[in-house]
């Protein structure tokens, strides 16, 4: 499946070189290194999964840890095949009893699940890599890094240290809310590339649809705040990418 069919309208001209998101051909604007923000982000995920499991809420579903990391491993491999650098990220799967977690990714594939949230939804296995997909999306896009570059642009800082400008980011609405166009793009892209990272990991289309319908009639918060677009655009994009896939066998 050519990007261009993916994507449509999604490409930009930027000023800086820096990354291309894969089947899309959108380019990025960098202004800090994949290492430096994976350095940067780890450091704050070690804290959050170690304040979890200090808490005894991490990991603490064995059943549905263990349907991550199978599920999850099949993805990485399509990501990889997509985009070979993310063969050497230490990717980790974790989950956790936190209610106020639905799903969310860090730099350098870091992914925690939230467990309340997948048995709300009732996932099945197609269902949940749908889910991750979407995650591991952004994680091979390099949302993160793009997002930090972009409140730097914004802000017209000087070269500060990174920790600095996320902590900037994190304290300053009114930074968000400039940053609500990009966040908005990078979760349709995050939807489709994590689809297509689905497909090519042999999960059948329908799942994906039936993920996507059961956001949408249950108009679930955790994946419908102001960054994503609506449940109902969600849904109709996951049933035109299904039958993208159904023509390209």
């Amino acid at each position: 499946m050519h990007a261009a069919c993916l994507f449509p309208g999604l490409l930009f001209a930027c000023g800086m070189a820096g990354a291309q998101v894969p089947e899309s051909g959108r380019a990025q604007e960098m202004r800090y290194s994949a290492e430096e923000v994976a350095s940067t982000v780890e450091d704050r995920y070690i804290e959050r999964v170690v304040g979890l499991a200090a808490d005894g809420r991490l990991d603490d579903d064995r059943v549905l840890l263990a349907r991550l990391q199978s599920i999850g491993a099949g993805l990485v491999r399509a990501a990889v095949a997509l985009k070979p650098e993310v063969a050497g990220w230490e990717w980790e799967f974790h989950t956790t009893s936190d209610a106020e977690v639905d799903a969310i990714c860090m730099a350098g594939g870091k992914i925690l699940v939230g467990s309340a949230f997948v048995r709300q939804l009732a996932l099945g296995d197609g269902e949940l890599a749908t889910l991750l997909g979407h995650e591991i999306a952004h994680a091979v896009a390099e949302h993160h890094r793009e997002t930090l570059s972009e409140a730097l642009f914004l802000n017209r800082y000087p070269v500060v240290p990174l920790e600095v400008v996320m902590e900037r980011l994190e304290s300053d609405l009114s930074v968000q809310v400039r940053l609500s166009k990009l966040s908005s793009m990078q979760e349709s892209e995050a939807d489709q590339l994590g689809m297509v990272l689905a497909h090519r990991a042999g999960w059948p289309a329908a799942d994906m649809v039936s993920f996507y319908r059961k956001l949408s009639d249950g108009d679930q918060m955790a994946l419908v705040s102001s960054a994503y677009p609506a449940s109902a655009s969600r849904l109709s994009m996951a049933k035109g990418m299904a039958l993208l896939f159904q023509s390209d066998r």
